[in-house]
């Protein structure tokens, strides 16, 4: 495998990764493609008789969004350990934004990696995830 070439310093933002709006579609396909039916995010009957307004998007839709954020900077495979917690929900409707910023350059067993502070955020809003990612820089 070619030594990467880039040249990460702590600061150093990732590009945004927007996506968005959140629209009824949207929560339908990945309840089918998670297996994740529960009816808070996809039936707005259910979620108007627990108190809301309207369904949201699961946690888990922007867990995805924050990956492809990380796999958009660097190869899955430099992937070294991510973890993010629920800080907020998301509406419908909703366009998020995705970030990514490097707090620490460190090196283990002679690898060189980035430790980055990750979240992702209602556009004009919350942040809703917030955690941290470790990628290999070589």
């Amino acid at each position: 495998m070619a030594e990467n070439t880039m040249q990460i310093a702590v600061g150093d933002r990732l590009p945004p990764h927007v996506i968005g709006p959140i629209n009824r579609t949207t929560l339908a396909l990945f309840a089918g493609a998670s297996g994740d039916h529960n009816p808070i995010h996809i039936d707005i009957d259910f979620a108007r008789k627990s108190g809301l307004d309207d369904v949201f998007a699961p946690g888990m839709l922007s867990m995805a969004y924050l990956a492809q954020l990380l796999t958009r900077w660097v190869p899955q495979s430099q992937i070294r350990s991510w973890e993010a917690r629920f800080t907020s929900i998301t509406p419908v409707g909703a366009v998020v934004e995705c970030s990514g910023q490097v707090v620490e350059i460190f090196e283990v067993d002679g690898e060189k990696r980035a430790r980055l502070e990750i979240a992702a955020a209602v556009q004009g809003g919350p942040t809703t995830l917030a955690g941290i990612a470790v990628v290999a820089l070589t």
